[in-house]
């Protein structure tokens, strides 16, 4: 059930995320504009906690379970079960969007870094961005010395998506989850640039969570 609730999560996250780029891509930027785009990420991840989060905990992201599992609120026996599942879940919105959109979408979910900045440059922005990330999960998740943990989790883990993919996105590309970019890749076969985004994402959850911890 739980692994059902989180391949589930992540494919509402993720079909969401991904409507937004599919609509810029075959509709043109004036349909949603780019603050659209970060919308759909941050608060479909949002909806997806609060739909399912009582049920799997809501990581939809191989970094968050990572982290969590360093920082010892998550077994670790359960990460590879985990990103299977959030694995699964984001595959499923990527065929979605190759069903209802054209060709271009499925090459446009790819994550690449802004113009003008190098691959180093991304996975540093990757990193720290994603060691921010864990550590408001870890607070407003997991630590009952914040007076917001618990109810207002979901707003606040959605929003720090929001602001980063709206401030950070534009430069590193915006991952901060290796299944957001390794789905798309795993559909067009597109490989040059999604080590920075399996590498980042989940060097800087465990950073993050290693730090909070």
């Amino acid at each position: 059930t739980r692994l059902a609730a989180e391949a589930l999560g992540t494919f509402l996250f993720f079909f969401l995320g991904f409507s937004g780029i599919a609509v810029v891509t075959d509709l043109g930027i004036d349909a949603i504009q780019p603050l659209g785009v970060a919308a759909g990420f941050g608060f479909g991840l949002t909806l997806a906690i609060t739909a399912f989060g009582h049920i799997s905990g809501g990581h939809f992201n191989p970094a968050v379970s990572a982290g969590l599992a360093v920082s010892g609120r998550f077994p670790t026996r359960d990460v590879i079960p985990y990103w299977v599942a959030q694995l699964v879940g984001g595959f499923g919105a990527v065929v979605v969007m190759a069903i209802a959109y054209s060709t271009a979408v499925t090459n446009a979910l790819d994550t690449q870094p802004g113009i003008g900045i190098d691959d180093w440059a991304a996975l540093v922005l990757e990193i720290v961005a994603t060691a921010l990330f864990l550590m408001v999960i870890l607070t407003v998740a997991t630590d009952p010395r914040a007076a917001w943990t618990g109810v207002m989790a979901p707003l606040l883990i959605g929003l720090f998506i929001f602001t980063a993919a709206a401030t950070v996105g534009p430069a590193s590309g915006g991952s901060f989850n290796p299944a957001r970019s390794l789905d798309p890749v795993l559909w067009n076969q597109e490989w040059g640039d999604v080590w920075i985004y399996i590498v980042g994402p989940l060097a800087g959850g465990v950073l993050g969570a290693a730090i909070w911890t």
